[in-house]
C-alpha cells in the first residue's frame, strides 16, 4: 500500500505530516512512502532526509497523490475554487485521508469527500479517552502553542519577566493572566512562571483550579453552579447571566496585569469575546495581548487575524497558526500522533491495513465513508 505525504498548500502553514522517523516506522508497517518534493522544507526536514530514511519523493501533487491507499496532511486538502491546485479531484476513490479536517468550517469540502468516494478521518475529533491520548493532535499542538504564546509575549513586553533584584534597584515581575485553562493555556502557566511572572488563570471548568495551582498559578473564577464543560471534557458556551458575572470578574483583573493570554475556544462556535475594547482601555500602557483564538474569531474585540496592533498603548497580538511558528516541534509530535492513529489499525503478521471499525477512536474520527457522511456531529447537527 502507499501512503502519501503531500506538501501543505495552505497559508501559513509551515508543517509536514511525516517526520524521518515516522516514515522509518510507516514503512515497518509495511507502506511504501512517498513523500512530495520540499514538503518538510519549511519544517526543517530535506528531501535528503526523508530518502535517508527509505521515502520516495515524488516531483509534484500529481505524482505524490496518484494511487495513493493512504493520504497523511496536516490542514485539509484544497479543493478547485480555492487554489491552482484541486488536491480532492487528485485523490483516487476509497482512498484513506487523515488530517485536521475543520468540517465546521468547510461543509463543501466534507461533502467533496463523500462525493470522491474518499475515507476522511478529521484528527482534530479525536475522543478524550485515555489510549488516544498518544494520537490527540490538539493536544500536541495547543501544548506547543501555549508555550510560543508567552515566547511571543516576552517579545512584545517591553518589561523583564522575573523579580530583579539588583544595585541599582528592584525590577517587579510580570503579571500574567491566562484565560482558558485547556492544554494551551496550562502550557502557558507553566511557561510563564519558569520565567518568573506571577500567574493568574481564570477558566469556565471548576475543575480546572486544581491544575492551575498545581502549575503554582492563582485560579480566578466566578462563583457559579453552571458547569462549563461537556461530556467530552470540552468548554461549553455559558449562560448569558454567567457571561455579564464573568466580564465583570475579568475587567476587575485584567486592569492589574501585564499580559494577557487567551485561549478559550468552543468547538464548531466562534470563539468567545472575553476582553473587551473597554477592558483593553482599562490595560495600563505596555501591556500585551496574546490572542490565540483570533482564527475562530477571537477572544479579544479588537484583535486582527495576522496582525500584532496597538490600541491606546496596549499591544493586542493575533499570529495565524501559532503551533506553525515553531514548525519543527511540531511536525514531529503531529507526525507521531498520525503514526500512533493508524498503527493499530494495521495487520503486523500479513502487514495489511485492517480497520477496526467499531473502534470508538475510529467512529469518532470517521467523517465520510462509502459515499456518505457519517459522523453524527455533522449529520445530526451537534456540536
Amino acid at each position: 500500500m502507499k501512503i502519501a505525504i503531500p506538501k501543505e498548500r495552505r497559508a501559513h502553514e509551515r508543517r509536514v505530516a511525516a517526520s524521518p522517523d515516522t516514515v522509518k516506522k510507516l514503512i515497518a508497517l509495511g507502506l511504501d512512502v512517498v513523500v512530495e518534493k520540499d514538503a518538510g522544507l519549511m519544517s526543517s526536514i530535506p528531501d535528503s532526509a526523508f530518502q535517508a530514511a527509505g521515502a520516495k519523493i515524488a516531483a509534484d501533487a500529481t505524482e505524490t497523490y496518484a494511487d495513493a491507499d493512504i493520504i497523511f496532511k496536516v490542514q485539509r486538502p484544497l479543493h478547485a475554487a480555492e487554489g491552482d491546485i484541486d488536491e480532492i479531484a487528485l485523490i483516487k476513490s476509497g482512498a484513506i485521508l487523515i488530517a485536521i479536517l475543520s468540517p465546521f468550517t468547510d461543509g463543501a469540502t466534507v461533502d467533496a469527500y463523500a462525493k470522491g468516494n474518499i475515507i476522511a478521518f478529521a484528527m482534530e475529533f479525536m475522543p478524550r479517552i485515555s489510549r488516544a491520548q498518544s494520537m490527540d493532535v490538539l493536544s500536541s499542538q495547543s501544548n506547543l502553542a501555549g508555550y510560543t504564546a508567552v515566547i511571543d509575549a516576552a517579545q512584545e513586553f517591553s518589561r523583564a519577566f522575573p523579580m530583579m533584584m539588583t544595585a541599582a534597584g528592584t525590577v517587579a515581575p510580570a503579571k500574567v493572566l491566562v484565560m482558558g485553562t485547556g492544554v494551551a493555556g496550562l502550557q502557558a502557566i507553566a511557561t510563564a512562571k519558569r520565567l518568573g511572572a506571577v500567574v493568574s488563570a481564570t477558566d469556565v471548568r471548576a475543575a480546572a483550579k486544581e491544575q492551575v495551582e498545581s502549575l503554582g498559578g492563582k485560579f480566578v473564577m466566578v462563583e457559579s453552579d453552571e458547569t462549563g464543560e461537556t461530556e467530552g471534557g470540552y468548554a461549553k458556551e455559558m449562560s448569558d447571566d454567567y457571561k455579564v458575572k464573568q466580564a465583570a470578574l475579568i475587567a476587575k483583573t485584567l486592569a492589574k496585569q501585564d499580559i494577557a493570554i487567551t485561549t478559550a475556544l468552543i468547538p464548531g462556535r466562534p470563539a468567545p469575546v472575553l476582553i473587551t475594547r473597554e477592558m483593553v482601555h482599562s490595560m495600563k500602557p505596555g501591556s500585551v495581548i496574546i490572542d490565540l483564538a483570533v482564527e475562530s474569531g477571537g477572544n479579544c474585540e479588537l484583535s486582527q487575524a495576522g496582525k500584532v496592533i496597538e490600541e491606546n498603548g496596549v499591544k493586542i497580538v493575533g499570529h495565524y497558526n501559532v503551533p506553525s511558528r515553531v514548525a519543527a516541534d511540531a511536525s514531529a509530535l503531529y507526525a507521531r500522533n498520525l503514526l500512533n492513529f493508524l498503527t493499530p489499525q494495521m495487520d503486523a503478521e500479513n502487514k495489511t491495513l485492517n480497520i477496526d471499525w467499531e473502534d470508538e477512536v475510529i467512529i469518532g474520527t470517521l467523517l465520510t465513508k462509502d459515499g456518505a457522511i457519517v459522523h453524527e456531529r455533522l449529520t445530526k447537527g451537534g456540536n
